[in-house]
């Protein structure tokens, strides 16, 4: 896999970065780089790390884009491959993307335990109230399917992933322009709430007409800087 993501990033560098500041035909055939790891249309591989980016909000595949350019994520592919690309292209690559929708696999049943596995159904949909940590629910939407125009859907990817990502918050080696919501969840949860959660997540399966709703059907528990506007600060 690396050996292919390489050579289709090398074959985009070859094509040249001054291309990639305008809006150019065949987008499809641009991004060899990003499907030689995210799979066909963006669907994801089998692998367990690389995430699907199919049918993600174009303003959350947008975000995600520009923290990998601008070092708020930190993946050395990634970080490279983005250096040299304007917001114009960027949004760009984002509306292809978030206008994919292949079908997603079956879910992969869990290996964790039914304790661990209710555990993170409740964080999933109560969270921690005595905490004050919001569920997942009540900002990921109901049905987990995510909101336009910068909040994912959370299901359909790999537990592994979902691990990685929560603890790169929490360890603060990942970002998000302020407030960092998302940063503050994730300190707030030990590595075995993370665990669990992640766990109960990859193992649901993805009802059929699963897409973001298009704005939260209530506002926001907390402020986050990829929702300005639709949330209160805590």
């Amino acid at each position: 896999m690396k050996k292919l993501a390489a050579a289709a990033l090398g074959s985009l560098m070859a094509g040249g970065m001054v291309m990639a500041q305008q809006t150019v035909p065949g987008m499809a055939d641009r991004l060899a780089a990003c499907i030689a790891c995210h799979g066909k249309e963006g669907r994801a591989t089998a692998d367990g790390y690389y995430p699907r980016i199919a049918g993600k909000p174009a303003g959350y595949l947008l975000n995600q884009l520009q923290s990998f350019r601008d070092g708020r994520r930190r993946y050395p592919m990634m970080n490279y491959l983005l250096a040299n690309l304007s917001d114009d292209y960027l949004q760009q690559i984002a509306t292809f993307f978030a206008a994919q929708h292949p079908p997603y696999p079956p879910a992969v049943p869990s290996d964790a335990g039914a304790a661990v596995l209710e555990r993170g159904r409740l964080l999933v949909s109560q969270g921690k109230p005595a905490q004050a940590i919001p569920a997942c629910a009540s900002c990921h939407g109901a049905g987990l399917a995510g909101v336009q125009p910068g909040i994912p859907g959370l299901l359909g990817l790999p537990r592994d992933y979902l691990n990685a990502q929560l603890g790169a918050w929490r360890n603060g080696e990942r970002t998000a322009r302020a407030p960092d919501c998302m940063g503050e969840i994730a300190r707030a949860l030990s590595p075995e709430e993370i665990n669990a959660a992640s766990s109960w997540l990859s193992a649901q399966p993805v009802p059929a007409d699963y897409a973001p709703a298009s704005a939260p059907s209530t506002p926001l528990p907390v402020a986050c800087g990829s929702m300005p506007g639709t949330g209160a600060a805590r």
